[in-house]
């Protein structure tokens, strides 16, 4: 049998016992975290699922996840103004709804023991990033960006992880993110949706010699905030609507890039798999009948 068609039929028999928030189309609760209540296109294949992060009671955001390379494809998320501070003490944690035998729908702490051998072919485990002497656990949905506290603990959930190299994400990404904070929370007046994603590289992280987790060539993010200051500096107006950056996820001296949405749904075309119709935000975040888009 060949391995694409054993992959498809894997994936099947995971997903087909996944109860709860872990679905194919998106529930109305899900939607209020993407722009117009659209989520990204041109992206198909079936071990893709989209995960309405649930913690406390609450959907927090949105993850479309890969259950065969065990990391999102991206998190979409509503910024909260913040002052920037960080949760703590907080456990990392789980998805119980990729589970064979879940009873919740929200988000747990890893169990002690070996409970994990019962999801850990649809998600990635602790396990998996405890050798990873090249890769640390970053998130795609920041703390920085969030303020409730439970808003803060729910982004400490592996399906909302991807590795990154330790100096790109805590020098490189992670000053990305304190300067979108920082610019969202002085110029964008209204709700600003943000979508954070991947490309794979091939690279994968390996345990017990199997190919488990993949590991991104490139990290990419996009904001949308219609309603914003007009009378913001040039120099951060001409970034509203929207604006994108993306940086490559290697331990040496790089810089994250900003651009245009355009310019990063371009970009993105050329280096991952994704169809011709992809696209980040409806019509770009450009509203009808602005100068953008003459």
């Amino acid at each position: 049998m060949a391995f694409w068609v054993q992959t498809f039929l894997l994936v099947n028999l995971i997903t087909s016992a996944v109860r709860g928030r872990v679905e194919k189309e998106l529930s109305s609760e899900c939607r209020q975290f993407l722009y117009m209540e659209t989520p990204p296109t041109g992206l198909e294949h079936p071990s893709l699922r989209f995960i309405c992060q649930r913690y406390n009671k609450r959907t927090r955001y949105l993850t479309l996840y890969n259950t065969v390379d065990h990391v999102p494809v991206y998190s979409a998320y509503t910024f909260k103004r913040s002052a920037g501070d960080k949760c703590v003490d907080v456990s990392w944690m789980y998805e119980p709804q990729l589970s064979m035998y879940s009873d919740t729908d929200e988000m747990q702490p890893f169990p002690r023991g070996y409970m994990h051998m019962d999801f850990e072919d649809a998600q990635a485990v602790l396990d998996d990033y405890t050798n990873a002497v090249l890769y640390e656990r970053g998130t795609l949905n920041p703390e920085e960006h969030q303020d409730e506290p439970d808003d803060k603990a729910s982004t400490y959930t592996l399906t909302n992880v991807v590795p990154m190299t330790p100096d790109f994400n805590n020098r490189v990404w992670n000053k990305q993110e304190n300067i979108i904070r920082k610019r969202l929370n002085n110029y964008c007046r209204g709700t600003a949706y943000i979508v954070t994603g991947i490309t794979t590289s091939g690279k994968m992280i390996r345990r017990e010699n199997m190919n488990r987790v993949a590991v991104p060539k490139y990290i990419w993010s996009a904001y949308c905030c219609n309603d914003y200051d007009h009378n913001a500096p040039f120099s951060e107006r001409y970034k509203f609507p929207s604006f994108a950056h993306y940086g490559l996820n290697e331990e040496e001296d790089n810089e994250v890039l900003e651009i245009s949405v355009q310019q990063l749904k371009e970009f993105l075309k050329k280096t991952t798999f994704v169809e011709q119709n992809f696209r980040i935000f409806v019509g770009d975040c450009v509203p009808p009948g602005s100068s953008k888009n003459k």
